[in-house]
């Protein structure tokens, strides 16, 4: 297993404004493992913060006197808009992203299940594994080591689970075909009619299979654009896999409420939640 002390110097000091601010962290890659990035975050100030939409599912323990009891986990499903929320003076965070695919392996249910909402743990897992992760969280140092802590949980829960299912590959594959193909096509590829694909999709990975093409175009551009380059807005939009430059304002509107350009304004004043 990585060490703590390799996390904590993966952890970035400040982040909007010297504050503190959310950080990635390198996951242990020692063993096979459900989480796909880790982050931790510190605020000693209110500020606001924003969460990208993705359709992987987020482990998130909270710590600070906001939350219930000093500490709490969750679980927040697949999410398909931008969402807004202010982030409060001394609390810190550790935030745990799934694979995709790896739902029902971790939390015991499909990833349907929680698509959309925020789930607290212990509706998902036994009261005594609950209780065996809130006491290592409680004892653990600094967000780093909270951060191993989680990870180990989950990596514990994943290496126990019964080995991946043929619908989660199926899902996985269609997943990969569309990125540059139609449903129906990646359909007929794999053998399979369009609406099981529909179906499984859905299940698998919390979200459609349309939705997971927006998702991944809207994630695509938002990457080149922050890139601080000087491609223009209609090149970004024929690279991320759109019809046209209006076709990318459309749906950055759909899924962020704002343009491209005003999301990134946005997103250089705010801290990064998840």
């Amino acid at each position: 297993m990585q060490s703590d002390a390799a996390y904590r110097q993966l952890v970035a000091p400040r982040g909007p404004r010297g504050s503190r601010a959310a950080a990635q962290l390198r996951p242990d890659g020692s063993t096979p493992s459900a989480v796909a990035r880790l982050s931790v975050g510190e605020w000693d100030r209110d500020m606001p913060g924003i969460a990208i939409p993705r359709p992987e599912i987020q482990l998130v323990a909270r710590f600070g006197p906001s939350t219930r009891r000093g500490l709490d986990v969750h679980a927040v499903g697949a999410r398909r808009v931008v969402q807004r929320k202010i982030l409060h003076s001394g609390q810190r965070t550790v935030s745990a992203r799934l694979h995709l695919g790896t739902s029902e392996a971790v939390l015991g249910v499909p990833a349907s299940a929680i698509a959309g909402r925020v789930v607290e743990l212990e509706d998902l897992w036994e009261a005594a594994a609950v209780r065996r992760l809130y006491e290592r969280l409680a004892s653990a140092r600094d967000t780093a080591a909270a951060a191993a802590v989680l990870e180990r949980a989950l990596a514990e829960r994943f290496a126990s689970a019964v080995g991946q299912s043929a619908r989660v590959q199926l899902a996985l594959d269609a997943a990969d075909r569309l990125t540059s193909a139609k449903v129906n096509t990646v359909a007929t590829d794999l053998g399979v009619s369009e609406r099981h694909l529909r179906r499984v999709f859905r299940e698998t990975l919390g979200v459609s299979p349309k939705e997971f093409a927006k998702l991944e175009r809207f994630h695509r551009a938002l990457r080149e654009a922050r890139r601080g380059g000087r491609a223009s807005w209609a090149n970004i939009a024929a690279e991320a896999g759109y019809y046209d430059q209006a076709h990318l304002i459309a749906e950055f509107r759909g899924i962020s409420g704002v343009t491209p350009r005003a999301l990134l304004s946005e997103l250089r004043g705010a801290a990064s939640v998840g």
